[in-house]
């Protein structure tokens, strides 16, 4: 997959907390973002009977259809990794629009979530939406456990289809 000329150089130079910090990310991320991806993945082939090599180039075939998707759907959006003291941690995927910051995915490697640093990251996307006057659009899986971070957060469900809920925070 060639991410050179696809991803957005802008970086995001305010922090969330101490030591935690994104930044766009770049070809070299590659193999960083399938592991991100693959953890989010990995309990669904799981239950594959394929050998481990099947399964990996089946989510790295999954891994490069997202990719081809987002872009092309998204081309002005913001890839970035997000950093705990300059290690990668996750990504963080936006498109910003004049009334809304649209969060294409946000995903953490497991040892890192329920710390809340999931609940920061967004809070610092809707202080961003609030000072600006847009508001936060997600599309969550239904069964994602993030589902009850976006409800405590105040992101309410707008609509469903069966598969993923559009949820949406306003000021």
């Amino acid at each position: 997959m060639d991410l050179d000329g696809i991803l957005n150089p802008i970086l995001k130079p305010d922090c969330l907390s101490e030591g935690i910090g994104l930044r766009p990310a770049q070809a070299a991320d590659k193999a960083f973002l399938f592991e991100v991806y693959v953890s989010t993945r990995i309990g669904d082939v799981a239950l594959f009977n394929w050998d481990e090599s099947q399964k990996l180039a089946f989510l790295d075939m999954q891994f490069n259809a997202q990719h081809q998707y987002y872009t092309a759907q998204f081309p002005d959006a913001h890839w970035d990794v997000l950093e705990l003291n300059g290690e990668g941690i996750g990504r963080l995927y936006t498109n910003r629009h004049a009334h809304e910051i649209h969060i294409i995915d946000i995903t953490l490697l497991p040892e890192f979530r329920r710390q809340g640093i999931g609940s920061n990251l967004l809070q610092s996307l809707m202080d961003e939406a609030a000072s600006t006057n847009q508001y936060v659009l997600a599309h969550v899986a239904q069964f994602n456990p993030a589902m009850h971070l976006y409800q405590r957060l105040g992101f309410r469900s707008v609509s469903d289809d069966g598969m993923y809920t559009r949820m949406e925070w306003h000021p």
